[in-house]
């Protein structure tokens, strides 16, 4: 019985993409080799066996025409979302998606994702079905991303639950003399929701501590909701800047098959 209801659910990728940004309007449409990236991160989800549907959630009409373009499925959704989980609901709403299925979320930015780490995130929601969302992290190895507030810190309990999110090097070595250091970890923007719980969270009101560090993930954990962080070897580029782009057009070159890889 067990194993006949989890082939019932559904793995739905849905990829929020917007054209205004602070630092790079119009990321979504920005040319790599001579596509644009938003058709990268969808032909890469699309090659993720576990995923029965890649949607792209978008406000902007030149976002959807573009990925009309080269045969992706899009949903246009409202312009006055605070936050992409919001954009995300939103969409799964439209898109009719059961309660008990999972909705992926994989970032519109990050064209070089393993196809890997999308079965890794959904993984624990497969497998029980008690869980309302899950998370990766990954190992930190390059020491500045230890103090960078843009790389999001995370620690967690021995049932790999998360404890806290943080921009803030956590936990601090309050002796720094000691031999031994702790092992940092960082947050990477992948998401597994029980389609169900994400739209009880996007209804929540803010998180006092999401207030102070502007990470959305806090409020799940203030209301009392488990997160599963999921262990991956798998780094991800995130393209926040056109200089970004030429690491990825780099990286495509020269690797066999742009890292494409199917699961």
């Amino acid at each position: 019985m067990e194993t006949e209801r989890q082939q019932k659910i559904q793995v739905v990728a849905i990829i929020p993409a917007r054209y205004q940004s602070n630092r790079f309007e119009g990321k979504p449409l920005a040319l790599i080799n001579g596509k644009p990236m938003i058709q990268h991160v969808v032909e890469r989800a699309k090659a993720v066996k576990l995923l029965s549907r890649v949607v792209v959630a978008t406000d902007d009409q030149r976002i959807a025409d573009c990925v009309a373009s080269f045969g992706g499925e899009f949903v246009l959704t409202r312009n006055d979302h605070v936050s992409g989980s919001d954009r995300l609901a939103e969409a799964a709403e439209l898109l009719d998606i059961s309660e008990h299925d999972v909705v992926v979320n994989i970032q519109g930015d990050q064209p070089l994702f393993d196809a890997e780490v999308v079965e890794q995130v959904a993984g624990p929601l497969l497998e029980d079905p008690s869980l309302p969302m899950s998370t990766l992290i990954y190992k930190i190895v390059r020491p500045e991303e230890i103090s960078d507030p843009n790389h999001v810190k995370t620690v967690f309990d021995h049932e790999n639950n998360a404890l806290y999110f943080s921009r803030a090097p956590v936990p601090f070595q309050r002796n720094p003399e000691d031999e031994d250091s702790p092992t940092y970890y960082k947050h990477l923007g992948f998401y597994a929701y029980r389609k169900g719980f994400l739209l009880t969270f996007v209804a929540l009101p803010e998180g006092e501590w999401e207030r102070f560090e502007k990470l959305e993930q806090l409020r799940a954990l203030e209301y009392g909701y488990k997160i599963k962080v999921v262990l991956t070897t798998h780094d991800s580029i995130e393209v926040d800047t056109p200089e970004d782009l030429k690491r990825v057009e780099e990286f495509i070159t020269n690797t066999p098959q742009g890292g494409i890889s199917t699961l």
